[in-house]
């Protein structure tokens, strides 16, 4: 049981390395918008932590995601937009992890289908919260740079949904693909 808590915490450290590398790094991710936001694999290893673990790897992943992203160079206004912005909205990413039972087993019963199904919800749902602390950051804290007579919502759903919608796509597409070839790595094995 010792092996597998170790296990559980290394993983947690090495997957959300891997996040904030997909992320930062300039030919793995695709800037949208000046003033940030981008299209990139970094969700992917936290659904991955998500479907192996459950909602503990897939928050914690999200959680120490979020905050790689502030000690990289996040746009912060003031803490609370920070806390929305980073720790909320990519926390919520692992939120995915509710799916984590019905993926483990579809695997069992190598319904493939059945899996990926259920992966690609939990992708959906983790990118749809994320989405929201960031839509809900963006009406409070960046209506100013919405473009003059265009409600401050819509910009934000713009904005946000610009890069979230290709990059729930992206992440659904490879989680899908990496689990269909591999459903073994659901599984931890100490």
């Amino acid at each position: 049981m010792r092996n597998k808590g170790v296990l559980f915490l290394v993983e947690i450290a090495i997957f959300s390395a891997l996040a904030i590398l997909l992320d930062i790094l300039p030919f793995l991710s695709f800037k949208l918008w000046a003033q940030g936001g981008s299209v990139s694999f970094a969700m992917v290893p936290v659904f991955i932590m998500a479907f192996r673990w459950g909602l503990k790897g897939g928050v914690m992943t999200g959680l120490l995601l979020g905050f790689y992203q502030i000690l990289t160079g996040a746009y912060i206004l003031t803490a609370v937009q920070a806390f929305l912005d980073y720790i909320v909205a990519f926390g919520v990413i692992g939120l995915a992890g509710i799916f984590a039972k019905p993926v483990w087993e579809a695997a069992k019963t190598r319904n493939l289908k059945r899996m990926i199904t259920w992966m690609v919800a939990g992708a959906f749902v983790g990118s749809l919260l994320r989405f929201l602390g960031h839509f809900i950051a963006g009406i409070v804290f960046y209506g100013e740079f919405a473009p003059p007579g265009q409600p401050v919502w819509i910009y934000s759903l713009v904005y946000n949904g610009g890069y979230m919608l290709p990059a729930f796509v992206l992440s659904s597409i490879v989680i899908g693909l990496l689990f269909y070839k591999r459903p073994s790595l659901l599984t931890q094995n100490a």
